[in-house]
């Protein structure tokens, strides 16, 4: 399932490229699984081996795996409906000011719609009591409805709704198999050497905002196997939700997006060959996942490319898409 020219492209990016350690891994129809890894899990301050039991900081996959599905969980089981108001479970947000960010829906936020800005420094604010305090009450400016403008913001505002109508913190919630948001360490693949935080990170969370909060938040933390976000692809094609709610994370809901997923599109991460109903998700630290339903294949790229710094010269998103290629080129 893995051909040659997939291996050699990985075997470029690692060898010629800068790229640290890749680790590819192919699901079809049948359950057949096959996986190819390569490079270290850190170059730096020393080195280390990968392994299949490798933890990579999954970053936005967390949007996907972890937020969205716990909200599609969350009506399934009746404690919130994907058209409620923010108010409805934020009661708080924004008090005493006039915004039309309280009437934002949940299926706006998760679709990147609601018009909430894409980011904001909030790991300089203070501690994490402060930084969710003022996340609520902060004057965002909103733009109107219905542009897709992918706001890591607004799944930091579904994390804070999941912890209120489950009463318990992200990090208590429960997690499939290959999945965690406490990495050991020392199994864990490098990131980057923090500017901020003065070393070099190893299974804890890379991204800034979502460290300040505790580690954990609506649009990072998650970290994960290979086996285990391979597992997660598998199952993306029938079994990750009740049919109904399957069906409403992956089918398109706006120009390019659905509940949870970026949607096949001209110039998209899994490549050009993929059909109309593919759709998949990227991280910042190297992370992917992609499901083509017509070929009955789904994949896993799983690197941490921003090792040892964010600024290096691979491009990742070309060489997500020729490995899409090259996969889909090699189905008969």
């Amino acid at each position: 399932m893995i051909p040659g020219r997939t291996r050699s492209l990985l075997d470029q990016a690692v060898e010629q490229q800068g790229l640290c350690g890749a680790a590819l891994g192919v699901v079809d129809a049948a359950g057949q699984r096959e996986t190819y890894g390569l490079g270290r899990a850190a170059r730096e301050p020393e080195p280390h081996p990968l392994s299949e039991g490798t933890w990579w900081d999954l970053a936005s996959l967390t949007k996907p795996l972890f937020t969205a599905r716990e909200v599609l969980r969350g009506v399934e089981d009746g404690l919130l409906d994907l058209g409620d108001p923010l108010t409805a479970h934020l009661p708080d947000l924004a008090w005493m000011q006039e915004t039309p960010l309280k009437a934002r829906t949940l299926r706006q936020l998760l679709t990147h719609t609601a018009g909430l800005p894409a980011w904001a420094p909030l790991y300089t604010w203070g501690d994490a009591a402060t930084i969710r305090t003022r996340l609520l009450q902060e004057p965002w400016p909103v733009k109107e409805p219905g542009e897709v403008v992918y706001s890591d913001l607004g799944y930091m505002l579904l994390g804070t709704v999941l912890e209120r109508v489950r009463g318990m913190p992200l990090r208590e919630f429960g997690l499939d198999g290959g999945l965690t948001f406490t990495p050991d360490p020392e199994c864990s693949a490098a990131t980057e050497r923090c500017p901020w935080r003065g070393r070099m990170l190893r299974g804890e969370t890379h991204d800034e905002n979502a460290w300040a909060l505790g580690g954990v938040a609506g649009h990072a933390g998650l970290f994960g196997t290979l086996a285990g976000v391979l597992g997660q692809a598998e199952v993306l094609r029938g079994g990750w939700l009740s049919p109904a709610a399957q069906v409403a994370a992956t089918r398109p809901h706006t120009a390019g997006r659905s509940l949870a997923f970026v949607t096949a599109q001209p110039g998209w991460s899994g490549g050009s060959l993929c059909g109309e109903r593919a759709f998949g998700h990227t991280g910042f630290t190297g992370t992917g996942l992609w499901v083509e339903p017509e070929r009955d294949l789904a994949w896993v790229l799983l690197t941490n490319r921003v090792h040892p710094s964010r600024h290096g010269t691979l491009d990742i998103q070309a060489l997500r898409r020729a490995v899409g290629n090259t996969l889909l080129a090699a189905r008969a």
